[in-house]
């Protein structure tokens, strides 16, 4: 069993994950279809050919832990569906222009591969954009209860999330942290052993005290 990713560095540059529009500066922020120039080729290359591999991302969003995704990739992001019925997306806080942070595994070995940072982009329901990707994860849903009306389940109460490539790989081969990588177990008590209480009954060995007989 694998274990979770640790948390990644954020780059400092917050313009790369932000939503379109004016930035601080006063400069226009890159359109949705423009955050890939940011990427390295060769760390999109390395994305694109991980996440395709891959069937899940692990995504760390704003908040919450790091969490395992089902996904597609389709027309240069990760592709994704979260609601009732679906996989949960509460709790990370992966609104419309967040930061997130996505990282795959190696196919062949298992260990993490590549992590990226990403930004969040939800098409709106039933227009261009989002009739795409909802044609290819459709094609990926494995065993939905009524696959005809998928598409309008999604649109009603679903989200359908793009996770773009938003700047370079934080770790690649090369790259990598020092550190083991296992996440921290959450508090709890039931971590700790106690004393066994004295009315549970004890397992006896079999054969103890018993020496062998005399041939």
């Amino acid at each position: 069993m694998t274990s979770a990713p640790p948390p990644a560095s954020r780059p400092d540059d917050a313009s790369a994950g932000s939503p379109a529009g004016p930035s601080p500066t006063g400069s226009p922020a890159p359109a949705p279809g423009a955050v890939e120039s940011m990427v390295p080729a060769a760390d999109l290359a390395l994305i694109e050919e991980a996440a395709r591999k891959s069937a899940l991302v692990w995504v760390r969003g704003p908040h919450g832990a790091v969490r395992p995704l089902w996904h597609v990739w389709h027309e240069g992001a990760v592709c994704l569906v979260g609601g009732p019925g679906e996989q949960p997306l509460d709790g990370l806080g992966v609104t419309d222009g967040a930061r997130v942070t996505v990282s795959a595994r190696s196919k062949d070995k298992g260990g993490r591969l590549v992590a990226w940072p990403a930004r969040v982009v939800e098409p709106k329901p039933g227009g261009p954009e989002w009739e795409a990707v909802v044609a290819e994860l459709r094609a990926k849903r494995l065993n939905a209860v009524e696959p005809e009306g998928t598409a309008a389940r999604w649109a009603a109460s679903c989200r359908v999330l793009r996770l773009v490539p938003a700047g370079p790989a934080e770790q690649r081969p090369g790259t990598m942290p020092t550190d083991g990588g296992a996440a921290v177990p959450p508090p709890s008590p039931a971590l700790t052993r106690g004393p066994m209480p004295s009315g549970l009954p004890t397992r006896r060995r079999r054969g103890g005290g018993r020496g062998r007989k005399a041939g």
